[in-house]
């Protein structure tokens, strides 16, 4: 039998890759920072990617939305302009023979006024994160506890910046839900204290996630819809599952009850064991 190797070409979904190498979404900053605009070193960024052969390309993280912003640089997809200016990022990359995903971001509660046009950030519940906003050099604020409407106004963000990521010429989405940002944050009990259909267990903190997935599947589709989802916390180095198994078994019926296969569990440990000798990767594949 044949072994697959790292060159082979494989099909995920719709698309048709032609080899196994998957470039990380990584923060570059290099947006305009008034308009959330590429320009055109961004898009010889990306064109050299594809050229060196990478078989799909995750972009860095982009907003959804002003409020989604969590540091200097960082561009966006809800305007004709940021829009505009990711066409030419994906024809380059397309020229090149590459696949090209947009990774939608919302930090949630890990910013501050000054980045997000003055309004204070968003988060599951009113607990003010540890540390100092990247970059800024500033401390986290307080941020607003969502109310259902402004829940139900984030998950209609996403599901048009994926609208607008396809317009633009993306061959789909990754949806970031992982690092202790925003879905993240509502995926936790550490920084979800709600009483609401939201919070009170692991099973409801997983509804927005849940929600937002749906809703950018009724857009795009499960099969150009990617979910990246972790452990860790950006912001809260120390924290662990309470139960590994058990959360990644929530997880994976949340997958399964929505449709989306494509899965991008995240580490910084790739070796480090969770559960009765296994790592997260290794728990993701078990079910």
């Amino acid at each position: 039998m044949k072994k697959n190797h790292l060159l082979d070409p494989i099909n995920i979904g719709e698309w048709n890759l032609r080899n196994r190498i998957v470039m990380a979404p990584m923060t570059r900053s290099f947006a305009d920072d008034e308009t959330g605009v590429v320009g055109p070193d961004v898009v010889e960024y990306y064109r050299k990617r594809a050229e060196d052969g990478i078989g799909l390309i995750i972009t860095e993280g982009i907003n959804l939305s002003p409020r989604a912003k969590g540091t200097f640089g960082i561009p966006g997809l809800f305007t004709e302009d940021q829009m505009t200016g990711w066409k030419k990022v994906t024809d380059a990359v397309h020229q090149e023979g590459g696949t090209i995903v947009a990774q939608l971001w919302h930090v949630g509660r890990l910013t501050h006024h000054e980045l997000t046009g003055g309004q204070p950030p968003q988060a599951p519940s009113a607990l003010k994160a540890k540390g100092l906003v990247h970059r800024l050099h500033k401390p986290y604020e307080m941020p607003e506890e969502m109310t259902e409407g402004d829940i139900q106004k984030v998950t209609e963000e996403y599901a048009q910046a994926a609208r607008n990521a396809i317009d633009s010429g993306f061959d789909g989405v990754e949806i970031h839900g992982a690092h202790g940002y925003l879905i993240d944050q509502f995926n936790s009990e550490a920084t979800n204290c709600r009483k609401d259909r939201y919070g009170r267990n692991l099973i409801q903190r997983l509804t927005f996630m849940k929600e937002v997935l749906a809703s950018v599947i009724k857009e795009i589709g499960a099969e150009k819809t990617i979910i990246r989802f972790s452990e860790i916390k950006d912001d809260l180095p120390d924290y662990k599952w309470k139960d590994p198994e058990e959360s990644v078994q929530a997880f994976i019926h949340v997958f399964q009850d929505v449709g989306i296969s494509i899965l991008h569990p995240s580490t910084n440990h790739f070796t480090e064991t969770l559960v009765n000798g296994m790592t997260l990767h290794e728990l993701v594949r078990k079910y």
